[in-house]
């Protein structure tokens, strides 16, 4: 989907990368971030990160801008995403067992809608490997400047039922817990069966009341208390927002990230590829994600920590996720697009709005 090119080349290249299957040319990029990160040839897509610190949910954020979950589901590229100057990394779906996901082709284009539909379907290597690549990340050994941040995001295998999905999250929180920053609880795929019925009022609370208290047992175990993000879809109203938000609440989540790909088709209609099932990512799911940050934060109030995910394709769309109600930013799709270079440009963006 990008290749590691300066920003400076990337508009250039991305005709390129454009006439590739989407997947393919997905694969290629990480395979070629894989082999370069931590080598001089990352000097091809590092930036200097920007420094606006804040603290959220007990962690230090070097900056506000960070990589969504779903580029990087095996946690491969930690370090080359990192040295592109994100003040967080966020790598997964990951679930506890290998799993091949949907049947190919599954990404698709909409470049006149800066937009993706994906039907991956949790495609991922399972925990074990995971586990394995985010130990193998060099990043937090450099200790002359603040650390980013890994966020590890897990999820439930296709093939487990959805009454025994708690099963499945608690495996992943045991796996990933030591090695995360934060753990989020991705419950807001479109891709998986039924997933999204776990946002429903009875399912959340007992999903959330079961990795509480297994959060309790390993933050005793390890010495240690992680933060828990739980991510959702934009396609709720403000009743369903305002459930969840008390639900987050009452089971002392430490955050929520809003929000995952959307199943409308409103802004793509009549687009090449705009009936294809999955979730729709990029600019069409702004607003609505813009619309349910909004709700969230004016159901959980000004100290809950949100991340802004959705639609971010420029500086001005991460100002708006903040000025909607977010702390944080992620971007996605907005790499495709745009290259490299976004990440630093919402970064300063955000830090001048603070100065």
């Amino acid at each position: 989907m990008l290749l590691p090119l300066p920003s400076s080349l990337y508009g250039l290249a991305r005709p390129f990368l454009f006439g590739v299957d989407p997947e393919r040319a997905h694969e290629l990029t990480l395979d070629a971030l894989a082999r370069t990160q931590n080598t001089p040839l990352a000097c091809a897509y590092a930036a200097p990160r920007v420094a606006d610190r804040i603290t959220l949910a007990g962690l230090s954020f070097p900056n506000r801008v960070g990589l969504a979950a779903g580029l990087d589901k095996n946690a491969r590229c930690i370090d080359a995403f990192g040295a592109m100057g994100f003040g967080f990394v966020e790598v997964g779906t990951v679930t506890p067992k290998p799993q091949p996901g949907n049947p190919k082709p599954r990404i698709f284009r909409l470049p006149q809608r800066d937009a993706l539909i994906n039907r991956l379907g949790f495609n991922n290597e399972g925990l074990e490997a995971f586990i394995a690549n985010v130990k193998r990340a060099r990043f937090r050994r450099d200790t002359s400047k603040p650390p980013m941040l890994l966020g590890l995001n897990i999820g439930k295998n296709a093939a487990t039922p959805i009454e025994r999905a708690v099963d499945d999250y608690l495996i992943g929180l045991d796996g990933v817990y030591p090695h995360a920053d934060y753990v989020t609880i991705n419950i807001s795929s479109p891709n998986t069966a039924n997933l999204r019925s776990l946002q429903s009022d009875e399912a959340l609370d007992a999903l959330l009341g079961a990795i509480a208290d297994k959060r309790e047992a390993l933050a005793a175990r390890q010495g240690k208390r992680v933060p828990l993000f739980v991510k959702i879809a934009p396609d709720l109203d403000e009743a369903q927002v305002k459930v969840i938000a008390a639900t987050l609440l009452r089971h002392r989540m430490d955050g929520v990230i809003a929000t995952n790909t959307t199943l409308a088709r409103d802004a793509v209609a009549g687009l090449p590829h705009a009936e294809e099932a999955g979730g729709l990512s990029g600019a069409p799911v702004r607003e609505a994600s813009n619309r349910v940050i909004g709700q969230l934060r004016a159901t959980l109030g000004k100290d809950f920590p949100i991340i802004g995910a959705g639609g971010v394709m420029s500086a001005a769309d991460a100002l708006a996720k903040v000025e909607a109600g977010a702390d944080l930013v992620q971007i996605y799709t907005g790499l495709i697009y745009r290259g490299p270079a976004l990440v630093r440009q919402a970064a300063q963006a955000l830090q001048e709005r603070r100065a």
